[in-house]
C-alpha cells in the first residue's frame, strides 16, 4: 500500500468519524477506555502472582510520574507552584491507599469480582457528597443507594474465602470516591497536569515505605509488563477524558460497566475465573442503583437549570 492510499484511507475514517453523533463517539471512547481499564488489571494480577501489591502499587505510581513529567515540566516548573499544597498531599494520601487496595483485591480476588465491588464508588459518593460538599440528596436517591449496598451484601456472602479481600476492595473504591471530593475542590484553581504531578511525587513517596519491607528485585519481564500495564492506564484514563468531553454523562457513564464483562471474559481465558450465580446477581444489582442515581442526578440537574440558557 502507498503513502497516497494510507492517506487516503486515513481521510475517509477522518470523514466518517465526523458522521457520528458526539454521544454515540462518547460510547466509543467508554468502550475502549473500559478495554483498556480491563487489560491494566489483567497486566496488575499477573504480576500479583509473584509481585507483592504494595511494590506493584508503587511500582505504578512511579512510572505514572515518569509518564507525566514531560508534560507537567513542558513550561518549566512556574506552572506547577501551588498554594494549596496541603491538599495535594490529603489528596495523594487518599488516592494512594484507594490504589493500594483496590490493587490488593485485584490480585487476591476473581477479576471481575474485584472490579464489581469498585464499581460502588458512585454509592459512597452519594454519602461524602452530603457531608463534605453540603448536597441536598432526596428520598429516592438515598433508596438507589440503600439498594446498591445490598447488592454488595449479597456479593460477599457468596464466598466466604474472600471476605477480607472484599471488604479491602469495598474499602478502596470509598478512597477513590473520597479522592473525587478532593478532586472537585483542587480543580476550581489547580490544572489537572499539576494534580496528577503531585500526585505522582506524593504518593510514590508514601508507598516506596511498605513496598521497601516487601521489595523484590523484579525481572525485565515484569518490569515491562508493568510499563505496558501503566501505559495502557494512562491511555484509558485518556479515553475517559475524551468519551466525557464529546458526549453526555448520562448517555456515556453506562458503558464503563461494560468494563465487568471485560474483565470476565479475560479473567476466564487467562486466569480460568468463572464467576458465581451470587456474584452475577450483586453486581447486576450494583450497576442498576448507580445508573439510576446518575440518572437521577442528572434530571435534577436539568430541572433546575433554565432552559434558555445555552451549553458552555
Amino acid at each position: 500500500m502507498t503513502v497516497s492510499d494510507l492517506a487516503e484511507q486515513k481521510l475517509k475514517l477522518h470523514q466518517f468519524w465526523a458522521t457520528i453523533p458526539d454521544n454515540g463517539k462518547g460510547i466509543l471512547w467508554t468502550l475502549l477506555g473500559g478495554f483498556l481499564f480491563s487489560c491494566m488489571g489483567l497486566g496488575i494480577k499477573y504480576l500479583g502472582q509473584e509481585l507483592d501489591s504494595f511494590q506493584i502499587g508503587f511500582l505504578r505510581a512511579f512510572f505514572g510520574l515518569i509518564v507525566i513529567l514531560p508534560f507537567a515540566l513542558r513550561k518549566g516548573f512556574g506552572p506547577l507552584k501551588t498554594s494549596v499544597l496541603k491538599l495535594h498531599i490529603v489528596r495523594a494520601c487518599v488516592g494512594i491507599t484507594g490504589m493500594l487496595s483496590i490493587f490488593y483485591a485485584i490480585t487476591n480476588m476473581p477479576l471481575a469480582d474485584a472490579v464489581a465491588l469498585t464499581f460502588t464508588r458512585p454509592l459512597f459518593l452519594i454519602v461524602l457528597a452530603v457531608l463534605f460538599l453540603g448536597e441536598v440528596v432526596r428520598w429516592r436517591r438515598w433508596a438507589a443507594t440503600l439498594v446498591g449496598f445490598c447488592g454488595v451484601l449479597v456479593m460477599m456472602q457468596s464466598s466466604a474465602e474472600i471476605g477480607f479481600a472484599s471488604l479491602v476492595a469495598l474499602f478502596g473504591a470509598f478512597m477513590v470516591a473520597l479522592v473525587s471530593v478532593f478532586l472537585k475542590k483542587l480543580s476550581r484553581t489547580e490544572a489537572p497536569t499539576t494534580m496528577m504531578f503531585y500526585f505522582g511525587i506524593i504518593g510514590s513517596l508514601i508507598s516506596f515505605v511498605p513496598a521497601s519491607q516487601v521489595w523484590i528485585t523484579p525481572s525485565w519481564e515484569q518490569l515491562g509488563i508493568l510499563a505496558v500495564a501503566a501505559s495502557v492506564g494512562s491511555g484509558a484514563n485518556y479515553c475517559m477524558i475524551k468519551a466525557f468531553s464529546v458526549g453526555e454523562a448520562t448517555v456515556v457513564s453506562p458503558f464503563d460497566y461494560v468494563r465487568l464483562i471485560f474483565s470476565g471474559i479475560l479473567g476466564f481465558i487467562i486466569f480460568g475465573e468463572v464467576p458465581g450465580v451470587w456474584i452475577i446477581v450483586g453486581a447486576v444489582i450494583i450497576v442498576c442503583s448507580s445508573i439510576y442515581i446518575l440518572r437521577r442526578e442528572a434530571g435534577l440537574k436539568k430541572t433546575t437549570t433554565p432552559s434558555v440558557t445555552p451549553p458552555v
